[in-house]
C-alpha cells in the first residue's frame, strides 16, 4: 500500500497521545501536538542557535541552500512516532480508554504477560524503517535516520534490538489498522511542517559523516527537552486545536522565556589590529601572531598544535586564533578546556574579557562548568545576580543522580544538574536552561576542565549532547601534556570525532614531547579521513620554538597538509637557570618507623635551613612536594621558622578555604602592581596543584624531582613576570631539586638515585631516572637556558637513547623502561571498553549498535585510579549536641541547614584519600536533617570530634584549618 492517509486512519491517529495528563500540565498532549511543538522548537533552534557551519552541513546533505531547515525540523518532530503503537499507548489507563474507544485495539492480556517491553524510541526506528521505503527514500538514508529516532533516549542499539519482542504475539506495534494510523499521523505531521508535501520530499541528498549525525542526534534530544516542558508546552487534548501555527507560537513563547541563544552567528574575520582591541592594547608577540597566520592560511577546518613556552601568551593567542576560525568555517562559540578545576577558573575571567571585547552583551553567556564552581566569585556573581563579594549562591554541583562526582582535578563526571530555583531576577547568566544535566556544553561560550570534552568520546549515555556542544564550535585544549596515557585514549578518540565533523582545535602546550605531539595529530586526522588509523608522511618536527603546527585534511581525498612554523620567543635573552641539588637521605621499605620520622625530619629542616639562607633580604619561595603528607611535614616545619609568611596549598583542604588561599596565592605572587615596592616575604609550600596554569611569579624555587615535563612546568612559575623587584642575592632564577638519594659524582659512579616512594608511585622509575641524568647534568653544567632548552630536554626525557644515561645508569633504566611500557599498554587497554567507538569499527558510517555490547550507557571514568569520596566535614553533633560547620558556625541537633547556610557548610567539603574510600561508602551518611534537603540528601557527612579527629574504618582522620586533612592508620 502506498503511503497515504485515508480519513479513518487519520481520525484515529487523532486520539493517540504523546503525554499524559500528569506529565502535561494535568491534561494530556496529543501526539501529533508533541510531534509540532518539537519540530517547532527545532525552527527556533535553526534560527537563533545553530551554528552556521552546522545549517551550511544540513543543506548540503539536503542537496541545496534553506532545504536543509525542513529536513532538520521534520527530523526533530517525527523522533517520537514510535509512541504511535499500543506498546505506547496501553501505559496510561486514561489515554488507553481514549485510543480503544477510537477502534486501535490490542490484546491487553498478551502485553501484560510479556515481560520485554518495546521502547518507544526503538519502535520510532522500527516504524520509520518500514514507511519511509514507501515513501521512496533509499536504504542508505533510511539506515543513518533511524538510529536517530531510535537514540534520542540517550544510546544507540542495534539493529536487530528494534523489533518487536516476538512474545508479544504482534500486539506490540498492532495490525493493519496501527498500520494506517502510523502512516496517516506521519503524512498528517510532514504535511504540516513542509507545507503538504509529504515524507519523499525531505529524503536527504547525501549521507552525513557519522560525527555530524552524533551532532544531530543531540540536537533533537535538545528539541525534544525544551518541546518536553509541561510549563511551556501544557497538553492540547483536542485534534481540532492542533496545527503548525499554534506549535510555532507556543515554541516562541518558550524560546523566549527561556533565552536560549547562540553565540556570535556572524563573525567577521579579525584582522593583526584587533588583537590589542582584545587584550587592553596590547600588541601581539612574534609567536601571538604566528599563531594568527597559521590560523588564516589554514585552507580546511583543522588541528593547531602550539607550543611555546610558560609565559609567552598561548591562551591569547589561541582565543584569537578560535576568532579568526569561528569566522572563516562558521563555527558559533568556543571551547575552553582546562586541566584542572584550580586552571579553569582564571581562565573563565579571560574567556569572558575576550568575549565582551567583540560583544559586550555575550559576556554574560559564558559558562562554568566543573563541580566547584559555586566557589569562584566571578560565576557566583553572574548567575545570582550579585557582586562579587556577595553572600548569597547555591550549590551548583550535584548531577542527575545526586550526587557531586567530582574529583580534584576535573569538574563533575557525568552532567552538573543545579536545582535552579527561584532565579534572582537580576542575574545574567547563561539561560537557566543550559545549567541542567548533561547541557552545559552546549552553551555558546563554554569554560570548564577537559573532562567534559572527554565524555564526548565516552560510550555513555547521552554521549550525544555533548557531542553536540563541541560540534558548531572552536575547541581550545591547554596544558594537553597533562594528559597521562589512560586519558590520551579519551582525548584521541574525542580528536577523531572532531576531525570527522570539520571541528576547528587549538592544543597548546608547552612542554609536549615528539611522540604524544604527532599522536594527537595523527589522531585528528583519521577521524577527518573516516579511517581506523592515519599515518602522515613526512611529518615535519618544529626546528624551533615556540611553534605551531596546521593540519588539516583536503575533502578532495589529497593527503593531509601539514604545515609547521616557528617564532623568536618573547623573553630572548633570559639568565639561564641555574639547577642545584639539595639530595636527603631516604628511608628503605624496611626502615623503622622512628627512622622514618628523624629522616623526614631532617629533609625539612634542610629545606628550612636553606631558605633561612636565601631569604636573608626577604624575597618569595615556592616549594613543590609530589605528595600531600611532606607538604603538610614542611609546612609545619617552616611555620615554627617563619611563622604567618607561609602558605599551604594542597588537594586535601576543604574547598571553601582552597579557594579562599589560592586566590591569597594569586594576589600576593601575580603580575606586581608596583615594581618598585618589594613584595613582602612569602613561602608557598604546595602540591601539584601549583604546577599548571597557576600564575604566580617565584623568585626561587624548591621542587621535589618529576618528570622533566612537569619539572619545567613547576620551573615556569619561576621569574614568571616582568618588573618585579627582586632582593640581589634571588636575581637569578633558581632552582633546588630534593627528593632523590644522591649526590653528583656518587651517582654517576655508583649508579642511579633513590626515589622518594610516593614520587615512584606517581610517575614511575623510568621517567625519574631519565630525568635525575638531566637534572645532574645541568647541575653540573651551569643550569638550562629556558626556553630554548625545552624541546630538547622533553624529547630527552621521553625518547629511548640510553647513551644520554651515565653507564652505571643504563641497566636499571633500560629495566625500568620496560616496566614503564607494560604499564603505559596496561593503562591504556583500561580505557579501551570506555571508549565510544571500538577497534575496528573507527569506520562505520552510521550510529547503529554504537552503545550495543556490555559496558555501554552507564558511568565511564575519564581519569585513571581511585578518585576517593567526597564528604562535609562537620564538628560535633554527640550526646544531642548541635552539629557545626567547619567554621564553627550552629546547625541543630540534626544538622538541618538554613538556606542563607547552604554555601558555608559546602565549604567544608573534602575529598577523602582514595584508600578511605571503600570504608567511607560503608560507614559515611549524611546527617538526619541533610535527608530531605535536595541539595545535601546524597552528601556523606564526615562527623570530627572536639578535636577535629574521626575514624574511618582503620584510618585516623583529622582535620587541621592550617594543615588540611591528614590520615593516619588507626589500630
Amino acid at each position: 500500500m502506498r503511503l497515504g492517509a485515508d480519513g479513518d486512519a487519520l481520525r484515529a491517529a487523532g486520539v493517540l497521545w504523546g503525554k499524559s495528563a500528569g506529565r502535561a500540565g494535568g491534561r494530556k498532549n496529543l501526539l501529533l501536538q508533541h510531534l509540532l511543538d518539537t519540530a517547532a522548537v527545532a525552527g527556533w533552534m535553526w534560527d537563533g542557535f545553530l551554528a552556521p557551519a552546522t545549517r551550511a552541513l544540513l543543506d548540503e546533505v539536503t542537496g541545496g541552500e534553506g532545504r536543509g531547515r525542513v529536513l532538520f525540523v521534520w527530523l526533530c518532530g517525527v523522533h517520537d512516532v514510535g509512541k504511535a503503537t499500543p506498546a505506547f499507548q496501553r501505559m496510561w489507563p486514561e489515554g488507553a480508554a481514549a485510543v480503544r474507544a477510537s477502534g486501535l485495539g490490542w490484546q491487553e492480556s498478551v502485553l501484560a504477560g510479556c515481560k520485554r517491553k518495546w521502547r518507544h524510541d526503538r519502535a520510532g526506528a522500527y516504524v520509520l524503517r518500514r514507511l519511509l521505503p514507501e515513501a521512496g527514500w533509499t536504504a542508505e538514508h533510511v539506515a543513518w535516520v533511524w538510529p536517530l529516532i531510535a537514540g534520542h533516549h540517550g544510546a544507540f542499539p542495534s539493529p536487530g534490538a528494534l523489533a518487536p519482542p516476538p512474545q508479544g504475539l504482534g500486539q506490540h506495534a498492532g495490525g493493519d489498522a496501527w498500520e494506517r494510523a502510523r502512516k496517516a499521523l506521519l503524512c498528517r505531521f510532514t504535511a504540516e511542517v513542509t507545507g503538504g508535501a509529504g515524507p519523499g520530499a525531505v529524503a536527504p541528498a547525501r549521507v552525513p559523516s557519522r560525527a555530524a549525525q552524533l551532532h544531530l542526534s543531540g540536537l533533537i534530544v535538545m528539541a525534544d527537552w525544551i518541546a518536553s516542558d509541561e510549563e511551556h508546552f501544557p497538553g492540547v487534548d483536542d485534534i481540532d486545536a492542533v496545527s503548525f501555527d499554534g506549535a510555532r507560537r507556543r515554541a516562541a513563547a518558550a524560546w523566549k522565556a527561556l533565552r536560549i541563544r547562540g553565540g556570535w552567528t556572524e563573525l567577521a574575520e579579525p584582522g593583526p589590529e584587533d588583537f590589542g582591541r582584545r587584550f587592553g592594547g596590547q600588541e601581539p608577540r612574534d609567536s601571538q601572531r604566528m599563531v594568527m597566520e597559521a590560523a588564516r592560511r589554514m585552507p580546511e577546518p583543522g588541528l593547531l598544535v602550539v607550543e611555546a613556552p610558560m609565559g609567552e601568551g598561548k591562551t591569547k593567542a589561541a582565543l584569537m586564533a578560535a576568532e579568526i576560525l569561528a569566522a572563516r568555517f562558521g563555527a558559533d562559540g568556543v571551547f575552553v578546556g582546562m586541566p584542572t578545576q584550580a586552571t579553569s577558573d582564571p581562565m573563565f575571567g579571560q574567556v569572558r574579557s575576550w568575549v565582551a571585547a567583540l560583544d559586550g552583551e555575550l559576556a554574560d553567556h559564558v559558562a562554568l562548568l566543573h563541580g566547584k564552581r559555586m566557589f569562584n566569585k566571578e560565576w557566583r556573581a553572574l548567575v545570582d545576580g550579585e557582586s562579587e563579594d556577595g553572600a548569597g549562591g547555591r550549590f551548583e554541583g550535584v548531577d542527575e543522580y545526586g550526587e557531586c562526582w567530582d574529583d580534584e582535578w576535573g569538574g563533575d563526571l557525568y552532567g552538573i544538574a543545579e536545582p535552579v530555583t527561584d532565579r534572582n531576577p537580576a542575574a545574567r547568566g547563561p539561560a537557566e536552561w543550559f545549567l541542567g544535566a548533561k547541557r552545559g556544553l552546549l552553551c555558546p561560550f563554554v569554560v570548564g576542565t577537559i573532562d567534559q570534552l572527554l565524555f564526548a568520546a565516552t560510550r555513555t549515555k547521552h554521549v550525544m549532547l555533548r557531542m553536540a556542544g563541541l560540534a558548531g564550535k572552536v575547541v581550545v585544549l591547554d596544558e594537553v601534556h597533562a594528559a597521562d596515557v589512560y586519558m590520551s585514549q579519551f582525548l584521541a578518540e574525542c580528536l577523531r570525532w572532531l576531525g570527522q565533523a570539520r571541528v576547528p582545535v587549538v592544543l597548546l602546550s608547552a612542554t609536549l614531547p615528539p611522540a604524544q605531539r604527532r599522536e594527537l595529530v595523527e589522531a585528528y586526522l583519521a577521524g577527518a579521513a573516516t579511517q581506523e588509523e592515519y599515518t602522515a608522511q613526512d611529518f615535519p618536527e618544529p626546528a624551533g620554538y615556540p611553534s605551531v603546527i596546521a593540519a588539516s585534511l583536503p575533502r578532495t581525498g589529497a593527503p593531509a597538509r601539514i604545515d609547521v612554523a616557528t617564532a623568536a620567543p618573547w623573553r630572548r635573552n633570559a639568565p639561564a637557570v641555574t639547577v642545584e641539588l639539595l639530595p636527603e637521605t631516604l628511608a628503605g621499605a624496611k626502615t623503622p618507623a622512628e627512622k622514618r620520622e628523624a629522616l623526614r625530619k631532617s629533609a625539612d629542616l634542610a629545606v628550612v635551613t636553606r631558605l633561612e639562607r636565601e631569604l636573608v633580604d626577604g624575597g618569595c619561595a615556592l616549594v613543590i612536594r609530589n605528595t600531600v603528607d611532606r607538604a603538610q611535614s614542611l609546612f609545619t616545619a617552616l611555620r615554627d621558622r617563619f611563622g604567618h609568611d607561609v602558605v599551604l596549598l594542597h588537594a586535601r583542604l576543604a574547598v571553601g578555604p582552597r579557594a579562599d588561599r589560592t586566590a591569597d596565592c594569586l594576589r600576593m605572587l601575580g603580575p606586581q602592581p608596583d615594581p618598585t615596592s618589594p613584595r613582602p616575604r612569602t613561602i608557598v609550600v604546595a602540591t601539584q596543584l601549583a604546577e599548571q596554569s597557576f600564575d604566580v611569579d617565584a623568585d626561587l624555587l624548591v621542587t621535589d624531582l618529576a618528570p622533566t615535563d612537569l619539572l619545567l612546568q613547576r620551573i615556569g612559575r619561576l621569574h614568571r613576570h616582568d618588573g618585579v623587584a627582586r632582593p640581589a642575592r634571588l636575581s637569578v632564577p633558581r632552582v633546588l631539586v630534593t627528593g632523590f638519594a644522591s649526590d653528583h659524582e656518587a651517582a654517576r659512579v655508583g649508579g642511579p638515585p633513590a626515589f622518594l616512594g610516593g614520587s615512584t608511585f606517581i610517575y614511575g622509575e623510568h621517567l625519574l631516572l631519565r630525568t635525575a641524568a638531566l637534572v645532574l647534568r645541568a647541575a653540573a653544567e651551569g643550569g638550562w637556558q629556558i626556553p630554548s632548552d625545552v624541546p630538547e630536554l622533553v624529547a630527552q626525557c621521553y625518547g629511548d637513547d640510553l647513551s644520554t644515561l651515565p653507564e652505571p645508569w643504563r641497566g636499571p633504566a633500560e629495566s625500568a623502561a620496560a616496566e614503564w611500557q607494560k604499564e603505559q599498554r596496561d593503562r591504556a587497554d583500561r580505557a579501551t571498553p570506555y571508549l565510544l567507538t571500538r577497534r575496528g569499527d573507527k569506520e562505520g558510517p552510521t550510529l547503529a549498535g554504537l552503545h550495543a555490547g556490555p559496558g555501554s550507557g552507564g558511568r565511564a571514568p575519564v581519569r585513571d585510579g581511585e578518585m576517593g569520596l567526597e564528604a562535609v566535614l562537620v564538628y560535633g553533633g554527640a550526646n544531642g549536641t548541635a552539629y557545626r560547620t567547619l567554621s564553627r558556625r550552629a546547625l541543630t541537633v540534626n544538622g538541618d541547614v538554613a538556606e542563607d547556610m547552604l554555601d558555608d557548610v559546602l565549604a567544608g567539603t573534602v575529598r577523602l584519600p582514595p584508600p578511605c574510600t571503600k570504608d567511607a561508602v560503608e560507614e559515611l551518611r549524611p546527617l538526619p536533617g541533610w535527608l530531605a534537603h535536595p541539595r545535601l540528601r546524597y552528601t556523606p557527612a564526615l562527623v570530627l570530634d572536639g578535636n577535629g579527629c574521626a575514624r574511618v574504618g582503620r584510618h585516623l582522620l583529622s582535620y587541621d584549618d592550617e594543615l588540611g586533612l591528614s590520615v593516619a592508620a588507626g589500630a
